[in-house]
């Protein structure tokens, strides 16, 4: 699994010019599945995203996590974070999890973070067409991937 996290002023998702999705402060997760992906996965980046210290302190050092600073979470899923760009200037999602895998990994990821953070954790549409606004703040953007 690879997740972009963004720290935001504020952050949502609209799916047919919906909001389907929206938080203030907090973090905006960009969740991408790959066909190899376990609960392992989903354990080690849930506990990485709550326990990121990525949030200002009184002194303004980035000494803080969601949970200290009591933040919310957005999660949406982007296939597109395994995009394989080495050979031409058209992407391969080949390493992308399909549907049928994706979907209950995604609906794992979002019950055992919504479990650590004990309160229910805005999402987008899982293969709908979003369209998502933030305000990044700082701005502060980290990449994490549970195989390296």
């Amino acid at each position: 699994m690879r997740v972009v996290i963004q720290r935001v002023k504020k952050a949502s998702v609209s799916v047919d010019d919906r909001v389907v999705g929206s938080i203030g402060v907090g973090l905006l997760v960009l969740l991408g599945i790959t066909q190899d992906d376990s609960q392992a996965d989903i354990d080690y980046l849930v506990r990485k995203i709550c326990g990121l210290r990525i949030f200002p302190d009184a002194h303004g050092t980035m000494n803080l996590s969601i949970e200290d600073v009591d933040a919310d979470i957005l999660v949406i899923s982007q296939f597109t974070l395994y995009a394989e760009t080495k050979k031409g200037n058209r992407p391969s999602y080949i390493n992308a999890a399909r549907p049928e895998i994706a979907i209950p990994l995604y609906e794992a990821f979002m019950s055992s973070l919504s479990r650590k953070r004990d309160r229910d954790i805005p999402t987008g549409t899982f293969g709908a067409d979003m369209q998502v606004s933030l305000v990044n703040d700082g701005p502060v953007t980290i990449i994490l991937d549970s195989k390296e």
